[in-house]
């Protein structure tokens, strides 16, 4: 499924938004992988909604902490063999086997559909292969499961901008950012949106 306007004709401003976008999406993919790399050791998972209110309020040192512990409480399916799969999932997106990564993660979302992480995952392994559509679907789908998820309400800015959607985009950073303050690609994400927003706006 393709994101209407995809194949309307790029302006020079948008080839090179895209270009400078390269790193952004590579560094997407290995932030998601990243992220939960190490979630075996994060046995302190706390409420969902207590580490949200702290993440709203802490400090730039608490947050990375904070992070972790909701990345880690956001990858629990409840399931061993969806666990299993997810962690497939990712490690072939790690390695770079994108077509691997869709495999697993797509059988991943058929056994557990309502497992956000899965579909948040899974939107990567699209986003790598740009297929911004599929993509944004199922980081849609992931945002009805887990509305909180701030790395996902990211992913979707990411591709507003890249398909020259920049007030859409801005609207899903500073979303992204009033759960997850001090986010640091979001907050630069919204810096290097907000002159054109502003001055469209006038």
């Amino acid at each position: 499924m393709d994101i209407p306007g995809r194949n309307a004709t790029l302006t020079i401003v948008m080839i090179i938004a895209i270009h400078n976008l390269k790193g952004t999406v590579a560094a997407l993919v290995v932030l998601v992988t990243f992220s939960t790399s190490c979630l075996a050791q994060q046995a302190d998972l706390r409420d969902e909604g207590a580490l949200l209110e702290q993440l709203a309020e802490s400090s730039p040192e608490q947050a990375m902490a904070l992070d972790r512990q909701l990345q880690a409480l956001w990858a629990q399916s409840g399931s061993a063999s969806a666990d299993l799969l997810l962690e497939r999932g990712r490690e072939a997106l790690d390695g770079g086997d994108i077509d691997a990564a869709l495999d697993h993660l797509t059988a991943l979302t058929d056994h557990a559909p309502e497992f956000a992480e899965g579909w948040h995952v899974r939107a990567s392994a699209f986003f790598g292969m740009e297929r911004f559509g599929m993509a944004a679907a199922d980081l849609e789908h992931a945002l009805t499961l887990n509305p909180n998820n701030y790395q996902a309400i990211y992913g979707l800015g990411l591709i507003f901008e890249i398909i020259g959607e920049p007030q859409k985009a801005y609207d899903a950073y500073s979303r992204a950012l009033a759960i997850h303050p001090h986010h640091e690609e979001v907050t630069n994400a919204v810096n290097r949106l907000k002159p054109q927003i502003e001055g469209a706006a006038l």
